[in-house]
């Protein structure tokens, strides 16, 4: 296989010296201006920067964004979680042992708890029992630094960002937005639901149509259903690719998220949403060892009730790739960081008619689609 170098030669610069970072120092980050899906003719399938660009700076965080921007993300992703004052935040889980400095923080050190969330017992620090305030004074640290210790290396450079921050920067970038609604159910039980915040935010920076720049999505069927009675943006049902929505789970709703995936299940789903997204493992399954199974019918079933497939997560390391992908010697020290053969799962997808891919190297993704676009080199 054919290994594509990533090249990000005038795009943006990934050592971990320099100043920070435009919108985290303050100022307007330099980016090219750029015609997004949704405001008119734009680039088909969109590419969407997980958590920002997250195999090159640490998730969530204003130099992620900025960093998915430079790479040519269509559209960036935050996941939104509450503050105990109600703001909203991007991280990926209100427990933030992993993902912030928290633990070094001794006047935070009571504030280290357990709970369920969405049945699952955590302990940890979580958003909901901060302010805006105190959270401002932790900093973002790489969630998998064995995996990318050069995402590590920009650990401390950045503060916890707001959802308005992150709206603001897609913005003035050019770029749209795909927040997901993290827990929902369980916020709203403790009296901190996600969703007016969100469509304020979102309504505050003229975001409000079909039509503009936007995707919320969430993993919970209930709140999509009650969204969709209060917003004309559009909505994407997540699908898992095993496991139930927590909300039909407490409901006592026996379907599973394999069930919704079935032309039924879409077809319901075509009622409330406008879109899904899902595991590549619904769409390219593969084995017990990670190889290639055949592909599912998902994405024509998918289109034929309408909705585009929007395919999560494809990362470039090689232990987060299907085996066909991977490349070097799997003996070989850091082999499990090093990056396979991205550029090829990829061509795949593409090639199976997904409508969007959520990809933590975002350049990759957007130089293969473009790429596959132009078709072959005239000789």
């Amino acid at each position: 296989m054919i290994i594509f170098a990533l090249v990000l030669a005038g795009m943006v610069s990934l050592t971990p010296g320099g100043t920070a970072s435009g919108a985290e120092a303050g100022t307007r980050p330099r980016v090219a201006a750029r015609t997004v899906p949704g405001e008119g003719p734009g680039p088909h399938p969109i590419v969407i920067g997980h958590r920002g660009a997250c195999a090159y700076r640490p998730e969530h965080t204003l130099l992620s964004y900025e960093t998915a921007v430079q790479m040519g993300a269509d559209y960036i992703e935050p996941d939104l979680v509450p503050t105990k004052d109600h703001v909203l935040v991007a991280r990926h889980e209100n427990e933030i042992s992993h993902t912030t400095d928290v633990a070094t923080h001794p006047e935070f050190a009571a504030r280290r708890t357990t709970k369920v969330v969405d049945g699952r017992r955590l302990t940890g620090w979580f958003t909901e029992d901060f302010t805006l305030e105190e959270l401002r004074t932790l900093r973002a640290v790489e969630r998998l630094p064995g995996l990318r210790p050069a995402s590590a290396a920009f650990d401390g450079r950045a503060r916890i960002a707001t959802f308005q921050e992150v709206v603001a920067l897609a913005r003035r970038a050019g770029v749209g937005i795909y927040p997901e609604t993290k827990h929902p159910g369980y916020f709203a039980s403790i009296g901190l639901p996600l969703e007016e915040p969100m469509l304020a935010t979102l309504d505050r920076y003229g975001w409000r149509e079909k039509s503009d720049p936007v995707f919320v999505q969430s993993f919970e069927t209930a709140n999509l259903r009650a969204l969709r009675g209060r917003t004309r943006l559009r909505l994407i049902q997540l699908m898992e690719a095993s496991g139930a929505p927590r909300d039909l789970v407490v409901a006592g709703d026996p379907r599973t998220y394999r069930d919704l995936a079935t032309p039924a299940g879409l077809r319901e789903i075509a009622t409330y949403a406008d879109g899904i997204g899902v595991s590549t493992q619904l769409v390219a399954p593969v084995d017990g060892h990670g190889a290639l199974m055949a592909p599912t019918t998902l994405v024509q079933d998918a289109h034929r009730e309408g909705l585009p497939v929007h395919v999560w997560t494809v990362r470039p390391e090689n232990s987060q790739l299907p085996a066909d992908f991977r490349t070097g010697d799997p003996a070989a020290p850091g082999y499990a960081g090093a990056h396979g053969d991205v550029a090829g799962w990829l061509r795949m997808l593409y090639e199976l008619g997904v409508d969007g891919v959520f990809a933590d190297d975002p350049a990759t993704a957007r130089r293969t689609r473009d790429q596959r676009a132009a078709g072959p080199s005239p000789r």
